[in-house]
């Protein structure tokens, strides 16, 4: 297939998107308003014989201090073919643009799954002191396009870091947990939840916790949720108008693209989340709960509710987005695996990000400055 890459309208790049049957959050053109630092540009892939538009992608241009030189980024994207057998005739036109529009490196993170491990693997994993990260045990869902899609990339010169990114290492999740929601039952699925998970959401019931969601006028309620989370596990929260203007920009685009959830007890919110939507595709973005009212459960419930909700939308997947591939009870994020794995999902890893340094000069100095940071 010959190829011509070009700018397309926010319009074409919407429409291409919603004629998938899912595609990333981070590559919607709306994404683009949410990180109102970058400069953006829609991108599309157009098939010469047919003139029909097969490919798109957002691109987010960090400009470095100093000088008007950027770094081009595709987060989770570009949303073209990845198993074609020409993956270069994808690539060649998108590195030739983004160096005429300036960018002195590309770093882009291709959708594509290379292994899968189910939620009694890992749990068994966990168990063998041998095991140390999920590495360790053996894959029960191996795709052996992704191994082709990786030797194709690093024999163009794209280039990855040992720990799996170049440079500053992986801004996205290279490891996601996900609960499967295609060909099954809602009973099915809250089967293989583990003990705890099932107790939890009945323990939640029966205290009378609900779960209900919230509009652009509860962001400040979420806030105050997420603000008491971060002094809890010790990490810098985004501010209000972050996830203002996520909601405004998300949902201008696609009424139904960002929710909001709390469970609640007696009146008092305890568990907060966002959920994001695309397609098929449904993500548990951000959560956030009170240090009161753990005995209550209102995480669960609410995870629940949300995956219930997820399945009447007709998702196919809920993503409970990213877990470290640390299976040390030591480790501090030993604990986010611990919980996703009880709701029964899978443990699935992309082929994480990719760099393409343009110059290599300034791409070299943007790591040693990344890495001081």
């Amino acid at each position: 297939m010959s190829l011509t890459l070009r700018t397309i309208s926010r319009e074409q790049h919407l429409a291409y998107i919603q004629s998938l049957p899912a595609a990333s959050h981070m590559q919607v053109p709306a994404w683009a308003d949410v990180k109102a630092e970058w400069r953006s540009e829609n991108l599309g892939w157009f098939d010469d014989r047919t003139g029909e538009l097969v490919g798109a992608g957002l691109v987010l241009y960090r400009q470095l201090p100093k000088i008007k030189r950027y770094l081009a980024y595709l987060p989770e994207g570009p949303v073209i073919n990845w198993y074609s057998p020409n993956l270069q005739d994808w690539m060649e036109p998108m590195l030739a643009h983004l160096k005429q529009q300036g960018a002195f490196s590309v770093k882009m993170g291709p959708p594509v799954i290379i292994r899968r491990w189910d939620a009694a693997s890992i749990k068994k994993g966990i168990q063998d002191p041998d095991v140390k990260r999920l590495r360790d045990i053996e894959a029960d869902h191996i795709e052996p396009r992704a191994f082709e899609v990786a030797d194709k990339l690093r024999r163009m010169g794209w280039q990855q870091g040992e720990d799996g990114g170049a440079g500053f290492g992986d801004v996205q999740p290279r490891y996601v947990f996900q609960v499967p929601l295609a060909n099954r039952s809602l009973e099915e699925v809250h089967k293989n939840f583990n003990q705890l998970w099932r107790r939890n959401i009945k323990k939640a019931e029966k205290a009378g916790v609900e779960v209900v969601q919230g509009g652009y006028q509860d962001l400040e309620e979420w806030q105050r949720l997420y603000e008491i989370t971060a002094v809890r596990d010790h990490f810098r929260p985004r501010p209000l108008s972050y996830f203002q203007r996520m909601w405004a920009a998300l949902n201008s685009e696609d009424p139904n693209r960002m929710r909001l959830y709390f469970a609640r007890h007696n009146g008092v919110n305890l568990s907060a989340a966002t959920m994001l939507v695309v397609g098929g595709h449904v993500w548990y973005s951000y959560g956030a709960s009170d240090n009161i009212g753990r005995e209550v459960r209102p995480s669960n419930a609410m995870q629940w509710a949300m995956l219930r909700d997820s399945y009447a939308l007709g998702a196919t997947v809920y993503d409970l987005r990213g877990i470290s591939d640390s299976l040390d009870e030591s480790d501090h994020l030993f604990g986010l695996i611990q919980f996703k794995v009880g709701t029964g999902g899978q443990a699935a890893e992309y082929l994480g990000e990719w760099d393409f340094p343009l110059n290599k000069l300034l791409h070299k100095a943007l790591d040693i400055y990344m890495s001081r940071r």
